[in-house]
Order: structure tokens, then sequence, then C-alpha cells
């Protein structure tokens, strides 16, 4: 399935999408349900529910406004850094210098708030050169928890998955490295557009699929999952030590090289500059800066 939260005549609905993608019919969801978005639809399988009835006439994808698929998680998104051989290179001596030298100790995990989260093809805000003037972008593979656990062993992980998103992990750079704890940088409001669906892990096998980015139409990241230095399996696993993960968490698995800081000299994101981040099997979020 492919599930999308959308809004239509100032309503919010969660509805299932064509195999075409040309066309999404909604759920039969109250309204008060379907403020949740997708994650109502999680909610509602991982407690033994039945996935609801779709209701009313299809309409054409190109009639509605997609927002991201969960539009406030219940909690912070977990995130992945330097989860790429050749990213962790190009960031060794400014993003990663004070981390363990050897990128396959463990992960780096850190979060962004739930408020940082805007829909597939909304605007970025920057904060201002007064706050940060070096935005960066980060495109990713985000997995959706779908089976709630604790202490999640690695031979079970793929089981805890409800599907698949995109996000770009927006990130000040200055601000990152300032705090050394990357929460800050990284929750800025917008700062981490999400869609434009879920496509749920019986579509697609996220171990196996391709991120890439652009800016401006120059293609600056290109990456198989399958490159990661700590898979979803065992990010999951990780994650979940001493820590219960609930369905409808995201997991954002890191980003391949080519990112902004990394090139020579640092490129970073300016009013105007559009960024696209298209994932194999799931499609693309486009979103502007401004």
């Amino acid at each position: 399935m492919q599930i999308a939260t959308y809004q239509l005549d100032g309503r919010r609905f969660v509805g299932l999408v064509s195999d075409d993608r040309e066309q999404v019919t909604p759920f039969a969801l109250p309204e008060s349900v379907a403020a949740e978005g997708a994650l109502a639809i999680i909610k509602l399988l991982a407690d033994g529910g039945a996935l609801p009835a779709t209701a009313g006439q299809a309409v054409p994808l190109a009639s509605v406004q997609l927002l991201a698929p969960i539009p406030v998680p219940r909690r912070n998104v977990w995130c992945v850094g330097r989860n790429y051989h050749a990213h962790a290179k190009e960031l060794q001596t400014s993003v990663f210098k004070d981390n363990d030298a050897n990128p396959e100790a463990w992960p780096i995990v850190f979060t962004k708030v739930p408020e940082c989260v805007v829909g597939p093809f909304d605007n970025v805000m920057l904060p201002g050169a007064a706050i940060s003037a070096q935005i960066d972008y980060e495109a990713e593979l985000a997995v959706v928890i779908g089976k709630g656990g604790k202490n999640i062993t690695r031979a079970d992980a793929m089981g805890h998955v409800f599907g698949y998103t995109v996000v770009n992990d927006v990130t000040a750079r200055d601000v990152q490295m300032r705090h050394q704890q990357w929460d800050m940088g990284k929750s800025f409001d917008t700062f981490c557009p999400m869609g434009p669906w879920i496509v749920t892990a019986d579509q697609l096998d996220g171990t196996r699929t391709r991120v890439r980015c652009w800016v401006n139409g120059e293609l600056r990241q290109d990456g198989p999952t399958d490159n990661l230095i700590f898979d979803i399996p065992t990010l999951i696993e990780t994650i979940s030590r001493g820590i219960t993960l609930y369905p409808g968490d995201i997991i954002a698995t890191g980003t391949p090289a080519g990112v902004g800081l990394g090139m020579q000299p640092p490129r970073f994101l300016a009013a105007g500059d559009v960024v696209r981040v298209e994932i194999d099997g799931i499609g693309a979020i486009e979103n502007q800066f401004v």
C-alpha cells in the first residue's frame, strides 16, 4: 500500500494512493482521527484492528495538498548520522571530528523535534543569517515503525517495520557543531520535509533501494541503501536497547555523500534554492528554501 495524508476543501484525510500514483481514495475515518494522518492507521493495525474501508470517490492526486504522512509525530524523529562511508569521509574534519574515529563502532543517533516536520512540497524557512547562514540538505530514507517493542533483536527487527518514507534532514551546520549535541541545529521550524506518502514494507525492500538528491536540478547525492554502514535491522536493534519503540516512530537512516558542507568550498542553501529528494520505490519530495 501507499498511504498518504492530504488536505482537500479545508479537511484532512488519510487515503490509499493508487498503484499508478495518479489518484487517492480516502479511508473511512472520523475527522478527529484523520487529524493524526497515517499514524491513525498504523496505531489501529498495531492494536489488532482491521484496515479501514475506503469511502467516497477517488480524486486526482494533483487536486489535493499532500501533507507529511505523519504530520505531527508522536515524539521526536530518530535520526542516524555518519551512516555511509563516503559521507563519513567528507565530514571527518568538521561535523565528525570529535566522534569516534571508527565509523563502524556505533551508530551516531540524535533526534529532531516533531514540530519541525512539514509536507513534501512545503517551503522550508531559512532562519536568517543572524541565526545561521550554513543551511544544508541531507537526503534520507526513513523507516516507519509498525510494531512497537523494546530490546528488539536484529533478527526480529524487520518484522517491526510498517513502511518507508522520504525525509530531508535539513541542518544548520554551524549550530550543529557549536552545540556538539546535534538536536539544536537539526530542529529548526520546517527542517524536516517528509513524504510524499508511506510505502508499506510488503511493497518495498528498504534495504535495497536508492537515495538521490538534486539542488536546483544538479545531482548532489546518489547512494544505494545497501551501502549503509549500519543496516536497518541494526539501527532498530540499537535504538530499541532499553528504549521502547512505538508504532509510528520514525527513524531517518542517514545520508549519502554530497552534502553542501562536504564540497570545496562548501555550498550552503540560499533563498530560492529548490531541493528534490527521491527514493526508488517511494517517490520524491521537493521543497523551496525561502
